[in-house]
């Protein structure tokens, strides 16, 4: 038989965008489809394996994984900016170490990840004191609150819901993560609040608590858009929550 002739044409959309999400994550992708139109930014994801609990130990096992879930996205896709979409994960794994297992033939301005991401946005937004919300044990949220202060953040509180289970996060309900956020704000001055995990449902909490608080409030999600936003020269969805995400 013979071929039918074709023709080969360009990328479906101008700028493309990598994650690599936890294989328990429910929460980032439809959020970044919500932060992001997707007819002019493509998103490509593959998954690393994380284990249905987020410890030291299985962030430990997933450094292992994350050059072959890297290897996974599509080669022949020129990728505008990759992120390993993990906050806690980055935290104990080391933003150079995640830059360097999955890109290292990537120039590091073209890798990010949440907690990376979150420290640029707050540095600018010029915040100084942050409290963190955190749904994870304190093995795992602890090394996020040093790694802003390593920043050179002031981080006077915090606020965890001690959960393990990772599809258990997922299921936080937004009205206790608000509540978290209202007693962080009552116990110290603060000048934002980051909510951190990607798999917590945020996105439509952000606006009213920056109302409400008079406070800038971040989360792991709407910061790792803004700033791959940042590094690809791509643009969010106008109804991107947040003081972040407003020109």
């Amino acid at each position: 038989m013979t071929p039918f002739p074709y023709q080969l044409t360009g990328p479906i959309a101008e700028t493309a965008l990598g994650l690599i999400v936890l294989q328990a994550d429910e929460t980032i992708e439809q959020d970044f489809r919500r932060l992001f139109n997707v007819k002019q930014t493509l998103l490509y994801v593959s998954r690393v394996p994380s284990g249905d609990a987020l410890t030291p130990d299985t962030i430990g096992e997933m450094e292992h994984h994350l050059p072959r879930a890297a290897a996974l996205l599509p080669a022949s896709v020129r990728f505008d900016a990759l992120c390993y979409a993990c906050t806690s994960g980055t935290a104990l794994i080391g933003v150079a170490r995640v830059a360097q297992l999955i890109a290292p033939d990537q120039g590091a301005e073209r890798v990010t990840n949440p907690l990376s991401a979150a420290i640029a946005a707050l540095k600018a937004l010029g915040a100084r004191r942050v409290g963190i919300v955190s749904p994870y044990v304190a093995s795992v949220s602890g090394p996020i609150r040093v790694a802003f202060q390593d920043a050179g953040f002031d981080v006077p509180a915090t606020l965890s819901f001690g959960e393990e289970i990772e599809a258990r996060v997922a299921r936080i309900d937004p009205d206790s993560i608000s509540a978290a956020a209202r007693a962080l704000a009552r116990q110290t001055k603060l000048d934002a609040i980051f909510l951190s995990c990607t798999n917590l449902r945020t996105l439509d909490i952000i606006d009213p608590l920056e109302a409400e608080l008079g406070l800038a409030v971040l989360s792991s999600n709407q910061a790792l858009a803004w700033h791959m936003a940042q590094i690809a020269g791509a643009k969010l969805s106008p109804d991107a929550p947040g003081q972040l995400c407003r020109p």
